[in-house]
């Protein structure tokens, strides 16, 4: 005689059952199409659980519904009783699974066939994850590759980020799920500047299997400002200098008067009207980062550890300029890309890393 069973959702004790499956439901209006969706944790190897999802016997008579589960070639045994056409099996998910269904009088009137945890589903590690360093936030991007090897059982990209221990030169284990996206590219925002971080990515098939992890990628985000002017102290000597960190109004981007002795540099015209970058200190030395135009402000990667000046350098629109800044707390990297110049004026984009020694401006290696 068959036990009482429970008519609720719920996950009772595993019990073993020993069934036939080797031939078809014995009952043509068994449950069917029975799926299933891993639920991914971080951990490929180890899901947050499985959701198994089935459609009802075409009579309707169905009132509940036996999960049974097993793993390698070994016993079935019955995971849960539910009323739903669905259920969640919390935990490392068994290797197969299949759904009977019972009538009003607890009768079984038939069952699914089983599925199998297919792990040749897991899509390949994407590959070539980079980054471009924002004002607090980060640009990612990776190869299509993951995507590339299987279209049709692509699902989504999960983006995970950890803090960066500088002490141990080495990202710590705390990794956290930053989002989602369907797109090679993710954008993580509201990042602290001057605090570096760690960033890796998998990719998820339609079935919920985790890829193995990117290699992890490190940024910094630093502070920028966008079209920024700035006049020629002959012009306006109230306005003609500029602080990447006003120490003491703690602002950055600070646009000042040339008299001020802790600028970082100012603008001077010169007899045939040209305008010229001009370290505004002794602890303040330039270079011009490329002996080409760059495209944007975004396109200043790293600042280099050679090759600085005291030296004056004329403000050309399109090509960038990178500064090293001697401040109390060490040194720091400043950059910008002349947008426009007029003939009292100089418009600009700035970058600035408030990281001491860090000379991450933005797209990095």
């Amino acid at each position: 005689m068959r036990l009482p069973r429970l008519l609720l959702a719920l996950l009772i004790p595993i019990a073993a059952c020993d069934v036939d499956l080797s031939g078809p439901a014995t009952d043509p209006d068994a449950p069917a199409n029975l799926t299933y969706q891993l639920i991914p944790s971080g951990d490929p190897n180890a899901p947050a659980g499985i959701l198994l999802s089935w459609d009802a016997p075409r009579s309707g008579r169905a009132q509940s519904y036996d999960v049974f589960g097993r793993t390698g070639n070994g016993q079935w045994l019955r995971r849960a009783t539910t009323t739903s056409l669905s259920f969640h099996d919390a935990g490392m998910p068994q290797d197969q699974y299949y759904v009977s269904a019972f009538d009003e009088a607890e009768n079984e009137m038939g069952r699914t066939n089983p599925i199998t945890i297919d792990a040749r589903n897991r899509l390949p590690v994407p590959r070539g994850l980079t980054s471009i360093t924002l004002n607090r936030a980060v640009q990612l991007t990776w190869s299509s590759n993951a995507y590339d090897a299987s279209p049709q059982n692509f699902d989504t990209y999960r983006v995970y980020s950890t803090a960066y221990d500088g002490t141990r030169g080495a990202c710590t284990t705390q990794w956290e799920l930053e989002g989602t996206t369907v797109s090679d590219g993710f954008l993580a925002g509201n990042l602290p500047n001057g605090v570096s971080r760690c960033f890796a990515v998998s990719a998820i098939s339609r079935d919920g299997h985790e890829s193995q992890w990117s290699d992890s990628r490190l940024d910094t985000p630093r502070y920028d400002s966008r079209n920024v002017y700035v006049y020629a102290t002959a012009s306006r000597r109230d306005s003609s200098g500029l602080l990447f960190y006003d120490q003491t109004a703690r602002t950055y981007g600070a646009v000042t008067s040339a008299t001020r002795t802790d600028l970082d540099f100012t603008i001077e015209r010169h007899a045939d009207g040209s305008l010229w970058f001009v370290p505004g200190r002794s602890g303040v030395t330039m270079m011009l980062y490329s002996s080409a135009p760059v495209s944007d402000l975004t396109a200043i990667d790293r600042a280099a550890t050679t090759g600085f000046g005291n030296v004056t350098i004329e403000a050309v629109p399109g090509y960038a300029y990178v500064f090293r800044v001697e401040k109390a707390d060490g040194i720091h990297f400043g950059a910008l890309r002349v947008a426009y110049r007029a003939t009292d004026y100089v418009v600009f984009d700035w970058s600035y890393q408030s990281a001491v020694g860090n000379p991450e401006l933005s797209r990095g290696p």
